[in-house]
């Protein structure tokens, strides 16, 4: 196995908690109706149109077009979107930062809207310590498309053998393996590290 040189962190459900249940919880006051709402108005399929590159402005106007009822909750899920936020995922930023200190360059790929982005960066000092981030809603690129991959391996002159990605998500996880980059799926931080140990020789 080539030496690991690079380490890839996915941000949501990795490094950050990231949850529309918390507003909606807080907005409707009844679980069951913001996980109905969730499921059935605003769907996850809606907000990556967002992360891949879509003006918020344009994706609630037309949401609420299809959906005229529900106009003021699909606000929210922009106006109020700081909400949606649960704080950092507990270990995985001290996990980075051992890893950084230990000489490993550390890089950030996530599916994020360019618009609400800079919201977490600016209030998590962790992604201070990034060596570089792509942002699809920036490239206007998605994981698992392979191309977000090559867009930051590309961008920073990473080589995929060398590069390690984690995400929570299998088909991110199965992406970055089909392009070379070892990958793991992440569950908590305490399995990373002994993933990294046990897979990778990585003693942090």
């Amino acid at each position: 196995m080539t030496q690991i040189k690079n380490i890839v962190f996915d941000f949501g459900g990795v490094l950050v908690d990231w949850n529309p249940r918390y507003l909606y919880d807080k907005y409707f006051g009844d679980a069951e109706q913001s996980q109905w709402f969730l499921d059935n108005i605003c769907l996850y399929s809606w907000n990556l149109q967002m992360d891949g590159g879509k003006p918020f402005a344009e994706g609630v106007k037309e949401l609420q077009a299809e959906h005229p009822e529900w106009a003021e909750a699909i606000a929210i899920y922009h106006t109020r979107w700081v909400e949606m936020m649960g704080g950092e995922v507990a270990g995985t930023a001290d996990v980075l930062r051992r890893a950084k200190a230990a000489g490993y360059k550390i890089y950030g790929l996530t599916n994020w809207s360019a618009e609400t982005f800079p919201m977490i960066r600016d209030t998590y000092p962790v992604f201070q310590e990034f060596d570089g981030i792509v942002v699809s809603g920036e490239e206007h690129l998605l994981k698992p498309d392979a191309a977000i991959y090559r867009c930051l391996l590309e961008r920073y002159a990473l080589r995929a053998e060398e590069s390690l990605f984690i995400d929570d998500n299998r088909d991110n996880v199965a992406a970055a393996k089909a392009i070379g980059m070892e990958a793991v799926r992440f569950e908590n931080a305490e399995q990373l590290v002994q993933v990294l140990e046990q897979q990778f020789d990585i003693t942090i």
